[in-house]
């Protein structure tokens, strides 16, 4: 089968593969649409992955085979393959860590620890706990959204511990972002201030719940955003993007007791900066939350009840379509250089 991957550290390219067979728990999707992430690009810039590995974590398929003791999804599903597929017989799992079952990150097995999305089929680890049915009525580009950027985003306004009337800034609205914004409205933020410039994001912001958007090439967001809350800061924030220094930035941006919810990778191998004047010297009561979203079938099923019953229309985020396996090396493309009117790009295979 077809795959795309990494050829060689500086290299990505179409690789030839044996269709998987699943055993155990596991089993085999034949996928239907894919859409690549910044954070396929980021692994391959990085050198994070190794050589001949499939990339993708973001897609749509129908089950192909199971392996032996997969009871529950069948042969013939239509399914959501969530970003984040754990190993759920491990004690980080018990723990209540699945993201980081067998270790760091290592819940996000596709592209990273095993072949990702971008082939034609894909072997999905612990297929009854990892995958979800698409519900009728659910269209495919919602359901792909939700696999990472409608989770994530969630996750971000979840752990942020958004409450009803509270004013939250949305650090970076690109796809993760503008998904945060959408949870913020659904848990009941009465203000929603996104930061941002480029056009298309801002639009669909606005769309999302966005009342006011704070462009940082118009100066210090923080004091934009001291401004805009009559210098008393944001009740709330939540990191789904920027540079090293955003979480001082968010620590700078919430008043006293407020809460930070951070989904966003910082690539630095040195420190992040905080103000300890802004963090209170310590004493300040902000709470800062950090981590990846858990995935696995309960959490993402939930999600998919939003969609279900049109509490959110997640697949705004795509402002391109593909068709076609050989367009995904396009799509990764375009992620890497990211054109003005580019959110999200989805491939149908």
């Amino acid at each position: 089968m077809k795959c795309f991957g990494i050829l060689e550290p500086n290299r990505v390219g179409w690789m030839d593969k044996p269709v998987p067979v699943p055993e155990g728990f596991d089993a085999v999707v034949k996928l239907i649409a894919v859409t690549p992430c910044t954070s396929d690009v980021h692994n391959f810039e990085m050198k994070a992955v190794a050589p001949g590995m499939t990339l993708g974590h973001e897609g749509i398929g129908e089950v192909a085979t199971i392996g032996p003791f997969v009871k529950d999804i069948k042969i013939g599903d239509k399914v959501i393959i969530p970003a984040i597929t754990p190993i759920w017989r491990t004690i980080e799992s018990q723990a209540g860590i699945p993201q980081h079952s067998g270790g760091l990150f290592k819940g996000q097995m596709l592209a990273n620890y095993k072949d990702g999305l971008f082939a034609e089929y894909s072997l999905i680890n612990d297929a009854d706990m990892n995958l979800i049915r698409i519900p009728e009525g659910v269209s495919d580009e919602s359901a792909m959204m939700l696999s990472d950027m409608m989770a994530t985003g969630f996750y971000g306004a979840e752990i942020a511990n958004i409450e009803f009337g509270d004013t939250v800034v949305v650090l970076g609205i690109g796809p993760v972002g503008l998904m945060s914004i959408a949870g913020a409205k659904l848990r009941g933020a009465a203000r929603i201030i996104g930061i941002g410039s480029r056009k298309k994001c801002i639009e669909i912001a606005k769309y999302y719940g966005a009342t006011d958007i704070v462009n940082y090439k118009e100066g210090d967001i923080t004091k934009q955003v001291y401004k805009l809350t009559d210098k008393k800061g944001a009740d709330k924030c939540i990191i789904a993007g920027g540079g090293d220094n955003a979480l001082n930035q968010a620590v700078s941006m919430i008043r006293w007791g407020g809460s930070i919810g951070n989904v966003n990778y910082f690539e630095t191998y040195g420190d992040l900066p905080i103000s300890n004047p802004r963090w209170g010297f310590g004493m300040g009561n902000k709470t800062i939350k950090n981590g990846m979203v858990p995935g696995g079938r309960l959490y993402i099923e939930k999600l998919t009840q939003l969609l279900k019953h049109d509490r959110i229309d997640p697949s705004k985020l795509i402002t391109h379509k593909l068709y076609g396996i050989d367009k995904i090396e396009e799509a990764f493309k375009m992620m890497s250089e990211k054109p003005d009117d580019l959110i999200k790009v989805a491939v149908w295979i």
